[in-house]
């Protein structure tokens, strides 16, 4: 069930993707809308991913103007990356394009289907939750 959800979100992601972002800058930007500014080992953690990998995404983020550092009001010597509102908009238009993706892969599916993956989802919610 683990692989068959990874390989329906690559399959969406792979079909909106905007070819200036790698996948690991997609994440690192989904995390950082998500929760917020984060010093870089932090996001690593998170990513998950190397902290040099980070460092390079957060790199190609700030350059493209989707994310900036700003110092960590707890740690004045300390330095966490922040999203931009270009970032917030890239992650929506992303989001967006997902959705549509979805949708239309989901009208193909007949109607017997379809309610078959809305109850799968509602069930997958509640073991979502903490």
């Amino acid at each position: 069930m683990v692989i068959a959800l990874h390989r329906l979100l690559r399959t969406l992601r792979h079909a909106v993707r905007d070819t200036t972002l790698q996948p690991t800058q997609v994440l690192v930007l989904a995390q950082l809308v998500t929760s917020g500014p984060m010093r870089v080992g932090e996001l690593a953690a998170r990513v998950p991913c190397s902290q040099p990998t980070a460092t390079v995404a957060v790199a190609g983020l700030e350059t493209a103007g989707y994310v900036r550092r700003v110092p960590d009001p707890a740690d004045g010597r300390a330095i966490q990356v922040g999203v931009t509102d270009e970032g917030r908009q890239m992650m929506l238009s992303l989001a967006h394009g997902e959705a549509h993706e979805l949708a239309e892969r989901m009208n193909q599916l007949d109607p017997a289907d379809q309610d078959q993956i809305h109850q799968t989802v509602a069930l997958l919610a509640k073991l979502a939750q903490p």
